[in-house]
C-alpha cells in the first residue's frame, strides 16, 4: 500500500477520485496527492480517526494542509504509547517514489481522548468531511459498535461495509435515514482497492464537487441515476 501502487491499481480500476486515510494520521497522503500529479485520478487527503468510544471516523480535506492540521489535533489526543515494531509492524512514512523516508514512532491504533460530537465538529472546523465508517461492523463501527448515533452528530455521510447492503442496514439500523449512505472499499491491502465504489454525478472529481454530492445540492448526487 505505498504511493505509487496505490495510484498504479486506481488507475488500473478506473476511478476517478479516493481518499488516503490511514489511522489516525495523514502522513502519506500527500506523497500519493504527488503520486498523481499527472494523472487523471484526483486524491483527496484524510485520516480514519479513533473517537474517545473506539469509533472509526473518516475525515476528508480539499488540502493537506487541513489534513495536516487534523493529524496535529489527534496527535495531541492520542495516548503518549510508543509504537512497537515487533509486534504491530513499522509506521511507514513513504515519498511520492515509494522510498522510506521515515517511521512514526507514536502507536497510531489507539483511540483518541476526542469524544464523537467533538471530533466531527472539529472535522467541520476545518471545512472537513466526517463519514463514519463502516457503521454496521461490530468493532469501531457507529452502530454495530456503540449501537447507535448520538443525538445532534452532524455527519456527512455513513459508510457501510462489503458486508451488509443498503436495505439491510435500513432494517437492522432505522435511524441510518437521516444519513446519506455510501460504500467504500475501506482497502488495507491493493487487492481490496476498487472493489466496492460509489457512482457520483460530480461536473468534476473534486472535493467541492463530492460535498455538494453528499448534501444533494446543485444537481450533484450519490448514485448514478
Amino acid at each position: 500500500m505505498s504511493p505509487l501502487r496505490i495510484v498504479e491499481k486506481c488507475r488500473r480500476m478506473k476511478l476517478d477520485i479516493i481518499g488516503v486515510c490511514d489511522h489516525n494520521s495523514a502522513e502519506n497522503a500527500h506523497a500519493t496527492i504527488r503520486a498523481a500529479a499527472h494523472t487523471h485520478l484526483t486524491v483527496l487527503p484524510g485520516m480514519e480517526i479513533t473517537s474517545e468510544e473506539e469509533v472509526h471516523m473518516i475525515a476528508l480535506f480539499e488540502t493537506i494542509d487541513g489534513a495536516l492540521h487534523m493529524q496535529n489535533i489527534v496527535y495531541d489526543h492520542l495516548p503518549d504509547i510508543m509504537n512497537n515494531p515487533d509486534l504491530f509492524g513499522e509506521q511507514v512514512v513513504a515519498n511520492e517514489q515509494d522510498d522510506v523516508i521515515g517511521f512514526q514512532e507514536k502507536m497510531l491504533m489507539t483511540a483518541t481522548d476526542i469524544p464523537l460530537n467533538n471530533l466531527v465538529q472539529m472535522i467541520h472546523d476545518l471545512d472537513g468531511i466526517a463519514i463514519a465508517s463502516h457503521v454496521d461492523r461490530t468493532s469501531f463501527g457507529l452502530y454495530g459498535h456503540l449501537g447507535f448515533a448520538p443525538p445532534g452528530l452532524e455527519l456527512d455521510a455513513v459508510e457501510l461495509s462489503s458486508h451488509t447492503s443498503e436495505a439491510e442496514a435500513r432494517r437492522q439500523f432505522p435511524d441510518i435515514e437521516r444519513f446519506t449512505i455510501i460504500a467504500a472499499s475501506d482497502a488495507h491491502r491493493l487487492e481490496e482497492i476498487g472493489q466496492t465504489a460509489i457512482d457520483c454525478m460530480l461536473e468534476e472529481p473534486t472535493f467541492q464537487e463530492l460535498s455538494m454530492a453528499l448534501k444533494t445540492v446543485g444537481g450533484r448526487h450519490i448514485g448514478s441515476d
